[in-house]
């Protein structure tokens, strides 16, 4: 996001350039401890999400968008992606 106040002084925002990571949250499982460490290679951990529901974007510990998984069509396939469909007003959190 730029500030709108560094295009209208003509002065470049620092922060423009500085890379972050984005986390995105797929779902979450709760197994209990033994479930869990009798897993094995291919077992399955089951979400509380399906495939079309909306995933969380995180920064830090902040939510920052929603939005829903799609694979990227070019050079790599299998390539997701995130289509962002709902961003948080950082004031107040996503309503």
């Amino acid at each position: 996001m730029s500030d709108p106040n560094s295009a209208a002084s003509g002065k470049p925002n620092p922060f423009e350039a500085v890379p972050i990571e984005v986390t995105v949250s797929v779902g979450r499982a709760r197994p209990l401890i033994r479930d869990l460490l009798t897993m094995g290679e291919n077992a399955v951990l089951t979400l509380d999400k399906r495939v079309e529901d909306p995933v969380d974007l995180y920064v830090g510990d902040q939510l920052v968008a929603r939005g829903l998984l799609e694979e990227v069509e070019g050079e790599q396939p299998g390539q997701l992606a995130v289509r962002l469909t709902e961003i948080a007003d950082l004031q107040n959190g996503i309503g």
